[in-house]
């Protein structure tokens, strides 16, 4: 599709219909998903950690853990 292909009445027609709110809701990560997200990254961390042999204290000391 061509940008002259576009019929730009149709498109600020359609601009027209939205709703602010509804843009900064969708833009903002839900808490259970940012949760979720940092256990995921806490475990990836954690099996890394147990692959490379490392123990806990081990991998506290070199900052690895906090």
């Amino acid at each position: 599709m061509s940008i002259n292909s576009i019929d730009h009445d149709e498109m600020a027609n359609m601009t027209s219909k939205w709703d602010f709110m509804d843009e900064v809701e969708s833009a903002k990560p839900q808490k259970n998903t940012l949760k979720s997200a940092e256990a995921r990254r806490r475990i990836e961390a954690m099996k890394e950690i147990r692959e490379s042999g490392l123990t806990i204290e081990e991998a506290k000391e070199l900052g690895l853990l906090h």
